[in-house]
Formats: C-alpha cells, sequence, structure tokens
C-alpha cells in the first residue's frame, strides 16, 4: 500500500505505522524547507481516516535525509512513551545493509569508539572516552559478501548516534560508498547515494505481548545492483 507521496507502508494498526522511508527526504521539518516524512504521513493518517485539526504522530526514532528503509512511528503517544522506553533499554533492534570501499580482515566483528558532535557543522567525529560531551557507540558487523573491492555489510545497531554507522565506518578504514561527508573526497558527487538501508527493524508491540519485525530491501540501483545476485 502506498500514499499519494509514494511512501511504502508496511504495516499500520491502531498504535504502530511502519513505512520505508525514501531516499533523500528529511524524516521532519528541517532548515531546507523541503517536504519531510512526518508532514507527509500526518498528512497520509488525515485523509485515509477523514480526521479534523491536528493529527497526533510520535517521531521515536531517526535515520539521517540519505538513508532509506525501515521507520516505525507511534500514533499515540502511550505507543510514543513505550517504544521509547523500549529503546531506551536497547529492546529495539536495528539492522543495517551498508555497501563499503575495501575489503575486511575478518568476517565479522565490533566498533567501540566515542563520538562527539558538532552540532554547527552538523559533522561528528571520533574523539577520546574522556572527552567532554563525547557518547559511547557501539556496532556489530557481519561480512556478507565482497565484489570488486567493495564489501556488502550486515550491521547491528547497538547504540543509536547521529551518523554514527558512517562515522565509525569511515574511521575504521572503510567509509560507506557514496558518502559526500565522511567518505572519500574522490565520491564527492551529486549523483552519489549514501550506500547505507535501514534493512531490518524489530520491536516489542506498546500494546500487544509480542516482537514485531520487519525488512525492507535497498533499490535495484548502483551500489547495491552488484550484490543482486548474491544472498543477503
Amino acid at each position: 500500500m502506498h500514499t499519494q507521496n509514494n511512501i511504502s507502508i508496511l504495516y499500520e494498526d491502531n498504535h504502530l505505522l511502519v513505512v520505508e522511508k525514501p531516499v533523500n527526504v528529511p524524516v521532519q521539518a528541517d532548515i531546507s524547507k523541503d517536504l519531510d516524512l512526518l508532514s507527509m504521513l500526518k498528512l497520509y493518517i488525515k485523509e485515509k481516516y477523514n480526521k479534523p485539526g491536528n493529527v497526533y504522530l510520535g517521531l521515536v526514532h531517526r535515520l539521517d535525509r540519505p538513508v532509506g528503509g525501515v521507520m516505525v512511528f507511534a500514533k499515540t503517544s502511550k505507543a510514543a512513551s513505550r517504544l521509547s522506553e523500549h529503546i531506551r533499554k536497547g529492546e529495539m533492534q536495528r539492522n543495517y545493509l551498508a555497501v563499503t570501499e575495501g575489503t575486511f580482515k575478518s568476517s565479522s566483528g565490533s566498533y567501540h569508539n566515542y563520538l562527539l558532535k558538532d552540532r554547527d557543522k552538523n559533522k561528528v567525529s571520533v574523539v577520546s572516552k574522556d572527552t567532554i560531551n563525547s557518547r559511547e557507540a557501539i556496532l556489530e558487523y557481519k561480512v556478507v559478501v565482497e565484489h570488486e573491492s567493495k564489501t556488502l555489510l550486515k550491521i547491528n545497531l547497538i547504540t543509536g548516534r547521529s551518523h554514527q554507522i558512517r562515522v565509525q565506518l569511515s574511521y575504521n578504514g572503510h567509509p560507506i560508498v557514496g558518502d559526500a561527508k565522511y567518505g572519500k573526497a574522490a565520491r564527492k558527487s551529486a549523483t552519489d547515494n549514501l550506500a547505507l538501508w535501514a534493512y531490518q527493524l524489530s520491536v516489542k508491540h506498546p500494546v500487544k505481548d509480542e516482537i514485531m519485525s520487519f525488512t525492507s530491501q535497498p533499490p535495484d540501483c548502483f551500489p547495491w545492483n552488484l550484490f543482486k545476485a548474491f544472498e543477503i
């Protein structure tokens, strides 16, 4: 099912709205003034259910603007509160796919760094543990396949810091293909898409006592199409 703005709806009930975020759409309104996902989805709910007045839709987690894939929104304040609590406790599992430059020495591993965000420049750096305002960042990775000096990775995000996956992979020698902010200077092209995709999300339903899992496949374009023949 799709909204009028071509947003794929993966699941919907009275409490949750799970969608596939399109690439290069901001999650919420920003200085660009471009139409954002939250506004699109509020309009979708308003029109579908013929709701008068303002529509409530809770934003409980985010994806960077260049990143597409699975996102969950809360349709009630109660659901938002419970989902936020699940996230705080680390009970929401988020798996990503990324295509990185180069090949890895080991087939799996983890990165543990401390990150500091420069809000004026909207850029994150790896810093020492004792840096003021730094935040711990942990992710686990598994190599799916290597092809043409690029690697398709599956990433389990343990902590959800701003730009975390992009910064940690770049810092550890494997920048994401198409990353104009943290990648190779030679790849800073307006036509490059960031090869990072929110592939899978598992969350405890805010009302029903069950774990719900959702998946979204990356688009059939470069560099994802280099790996079409391989099982993810």
